[in-house]
């Protein structure tokens, strides 16, 4: 039995009755004051890209294109169409970025043909499909966490890419809500995976990594010998490049999941699901400049206190912690640098735009 129900082809030709590969909706009349967002603009490709199919007959198994995961909630939902606003903006071919949304199936304000008809009323022309992702499937593997939002089903859908997207896509890059790109997100995509490695991202080797477990970890005379000869070093989940076919073969869902049933057992960590990401592939994994994850902009866990950047380029922001930049900035108590999320921000409800 499929752990997840794919909104995609059946739901786009039997709700919508448009084509399978990209889930597109008719707009209706003043639909983004329905929903409280704007339209942005309508981003094209340049002079030097490939020559697109049409939209309604382009499919996701075209190998032209840069496919992006991410999931969409009523929660962050806003974040989650500043991100994609920001990549389609820096993008030198935007017609070639394909969007995966992954919707939780018990969010009854985001169901997917909600989220179809919203999201193809701020993006017309998105090359775009939605999935519901199974939570009751993940629900009894979760753990408490330090804060209650780390427990959110839906943080745990990049363990299951693989069994959501189609075969086709081999790769994909993963992104966090809480994102924004300045930069052409072709350049991540060409990130190569160097031998063995399933996945790429920015690692910080300087981070304490042993306190990202409890001491009953390091103290068990069998649990630390899981890195074995590895060196591990903390990186953020919160961007990934991700190789689907290693994944697939590699069963790395069930990697994860092991570590997840341990947890329930002895409680090994206090973070929600990074830990397990970090136990598989620590010291394993193809390092990213630095510039395509500038984590902790949302503060601490516990206080979302304001950050400054890291030292060095900047191609992506991320608002990881506690503190978000929407609602810090509709609370009047925005830290500086939620002033450069703001420009991305297609949320205008109606009392804004009269």
């Amino acid at each position: 039995m499929n752990l997840f129900h794919s909104v995609t082809g059946l739901v786009c030709l039997l709700i919508l009755g448009l084509f399978p590969f990209v889930c597109i909706a008719i707009r209706p009349v003043n639909s983004h004051r329905l929903f409280g967002f704007t339209e942005a603009p309508d981003y094209r490709n340049g002079a030097a890209c490939p020559v697109t199919e049409q939209a309604e007959t382009m499919s996701y198994c075209d190998p032209s294109l840069v496919h992006v995961a991410m999931t969409l909630d009523s929660e962050y939902l806003r974040g989650s169409m500043a991100a994609v606003h920001s990549v389609l903006r820096h993008a030198s071919c935007p017609e070639h970025v394909f969007f995966h949304f992954i919707s939780a199936e018990f969010d009854p304000e985001s169901n997917p043909r909600v989220l179809i008809r919203l999201v193809k009323s701020i993006f017309p022309s998105l090359n775009f499909q939605v999935y519901v992702f199974r939570e009751d499937s993940v629900l009894s593997l979760i753990s408490s966490s330090i804060r209650i939002a780390l427990e959110n089903p839906l943080n745990y859908a990049r363990n299951y890419l693989g069994d959501i997207l189609d075969p086709c896509v081999n790769r994909v890059i993963y992104l966090d809500s809480d994102v924004i790109l300045v930069d052409d997100v072709h350049k991540l995509w060409n990130v190569q995976l160097t031998g063995s490695r399933v996945i790429g991202a920015p690692e910080y080797c300087h981070a304490n990594f042993t306190k990202y477990f409890t001491d009953s970890f390091w103290s068990d005379p069998i649990f630390p010998r899981v890195f074995g000869s590895r060196n591990p070093c903390y990186f953020n989940t919160g961007v990934m490049v991700m190789d689907l076919e290693k994944w697939r073969e590699g069963n790395y869902r069930m990697k994860i999941e092991s570590w997840m049933k341990l947890q329930k057992r002895t409680r090994i960590y206090e973070l929600g699901s990074l830990p397990p990401f970090l136990l598989v592939f620590g010291g394993n994994v193809e390092p990213i400049d630095h510039k395509w994850n500038q984590h902790g902009l949302g503060g601490d866990n516990v206080k979302g206190s304001c950050r400054s950047l890291h030292p060095g380029p900047v191609s992506l922001l991320h608002w990881s912690g506690k503190g978000k930049p929407w609602v810090r900035l509709d609370e009047k108590k925005p830290c500086p640098l939620d002033y450069l999320w703001e420009p991305y921000d297609l949320y205008k409800p109606i009392s804004r735009t009269k």
